[in-house]
């Protein structure tokens, strides 16, 4: 499980085998759900329309693109996520609602290279997205900005950048100041006790589904590939998949024997032998195996100014605000009172439970971008297609 997931998840922990599909599976197919699941990768290709390297003062930042038309919704992951993490809530959003999406990798994330990948300062994550922006939105584009978890705090931040204009609407997935900085005691140790490598990309997969990292196996297919990297080449695991480069390895040949719905073993550090462990510590001498993209326990020095003053930030900002939440029982007490004198709206899916966890825009996609139809339609952000009919927003 991703280290923000169990952060922000106080009072329920998702299962640690199974999972739901529901709304959550675009396709509306379960059969992953009875007899054995296929956990074979799948690439943007199903859900973007056009990817690209932007060059920003010798960095290179990957970006996913749908739509020509519109306002531009701006789609900022989470720690240690990638931009395809937004994949099923694109695709089912440009179906409900006139718009285009731009989704990117973070500085040290997916496909992004930087001269200094170290430095994940949230001035420096700020300024990286306001420089994508300016190069590849077209000027006078209103901007709706929507963040998951660290990607919700430099959406925040990036809402009150000078360099940026036009921005309309902010979208702030299941982050609260008060609950993040709380869990940031514990985050070691829980990235410690996640495996630090896989035997395949569907292996990957196969853990992220049931650990409960991700509780929609479609999604997890398409996003689970944007945070691994072969440790042996140090090539992204969504290159290979392109490419058709395996270094020996069959990615489609390991195809999982389990049922979902059965509880599977979990490699952690702890059941990882020492030879295996100084093996990984050695990336040249680990062939064909998957680490991951980015080490999260590197970056602790940035933790807390990711987080600090951000509750403050998010209500100061003029544009028209948005928070989605897992379960009400994020809210800290600062955002509940703003929340009572009309500062901002609020959707809590208290009615997935069970369905979602922190990656809610992963778990129930559907659920999600109906959300967010709703509110970019009521804004008169957007103008809806004809396949969807304004309902009303819920708002706690």
């Amino acid at each position: 499980m991703s280290a923000f997931q169990k952060s922000f998840l106080t009072s329920k922990l998702p299962p640690k085998s199974g999972m739901a599909s529901g709304k959550g599976n675009l396709s509306g197919k379960s059969k992953g759900m009875r007899g054995r699941a296929d956990y074979s990768a799948d690439t943007w290709k199903k859900y973007f329309s056009e990817k690209k390297d932007v060059q920003v003062d010798g960095n290179t930042f990957r970006v996913y693109k749908k739509g020509d038309s519109g306002p531009c919704l701006v789609l900022i992951h989470g720690g240690g996520f990638s931009a395809l993490t937004w994949s099923l809530l694109t695709a089912t959003l440009y179906d409900m609602v006139e718009c285009q999406v731009l989704a990117l990798d973070l500085r040290s994330h997916g496909d992004t290279f930087t001269k200094d990948d170290n430095d994940l300062s949230i001035e420096t994550l700020t300024n990286d997205v306001v420089s994508v922006i300016n190069q590849v939105v077209t000027e006078g584009t209103p901007l709706v900005l929507v963040g998951h978890s660290l990607g919700g705090s430099v959406a925040v931040h990036v809402g009150h950048h000078p360099g940026v204009h036009s921005i309309v609407g902010l979208i702030v997935i299941d982050v609260v100041e008060g609950t993040a900085l709380g869990a940031l005691s514990s985050m070691q140790s829980i990235l410690r006790g996640r495996p630090q490598y896989f035997n395949s990309i569907e292996d990957a997969i196969k853990w992220s589904v049931q650990s409960g990292q991700v509780k929609n196996l479609e999604s997890a297919k398409v996003s689970m590939p944007g945070q691994i990297k072969n440790v042996q080449t140090g090539k992204p695991a969504t290159v290979e998949l392109e490419e058709g480069e395996s270094d020996g390895i069959n990615h489609q040949g390991n195809q999982s024997t389990e049922p979902i719905g059965r509880s599977v073993p979990v490699t952690s550090v702890e059941s990882i032998s020492e030879e295996e462990e100084t093996q990984f510590k050695s990336p040249g001498e680990v062939k064909g195996s998957y680490g991951w993209r980015i080490d999260l326990r590197a970056t602790e020095i940035h933790w807390s100014g990711w987080f600090q003053g951000l509750s403050k930030q998010f209500l100061s900002c003029p544009a028209q605000k948005l928070l989605l939440l897992a379960s009400l029982d994020r809210m800290d007490t600062d955002l509940t009172v703003a929340q009572m004198q009309g500062k901002f709206e609020i959707h809590a899916f208290e009615q997935s439970r069970g369905r979602c966890g922190h990656t809610v825009h992963e778990d129930i996609p559907d659920a999600v971008a109906e959300v967010i139809a709703t509110y970019l339609v009521r804004n008169k952000f957007c103008t809806q297609k004809a396949n969807f009919q304004e309902g009303s927003l819920p708002c706690c």
